[in-house]
């Protein structure tokens, strides 16, 4: 059962870390000039979307190769 509340601990803070990552990697790319002028909002918007689909990729990603990396050594059991 502990070992389920680290499980959920280090997921949280996964998706935590690349959903921030994320939001500063993509604040090098200028979306401005492809969206409509005056619509900030939904820029930013669009922003913080992508920036938690991308981050929550890269989470689950990691998520996934950390579980695999812990699930090998069964394989010589």
């Amino acid at each position: 059962m502990n070992d389920l509340g680290q499980v959920a601990l280090i997921s949280i803070l996964s998706h935590i870390v690349f959903i921030a990552l994320s939001w500063w990697a993509l604040q090098a790319i200028r979306l401005e000039k492809l969206l409509r002028p005056n619509h900030v909002l939904q820029a930013r918007i669009l922003y913080i979307l992508l920036a938690i689909f991308l981050g929550s990729s890269v989470s689950n990603f990691f998520l996934d190769y950390l579980q695999w990396s812990r699930q090998l050594p069964l394989i010589f059991k």
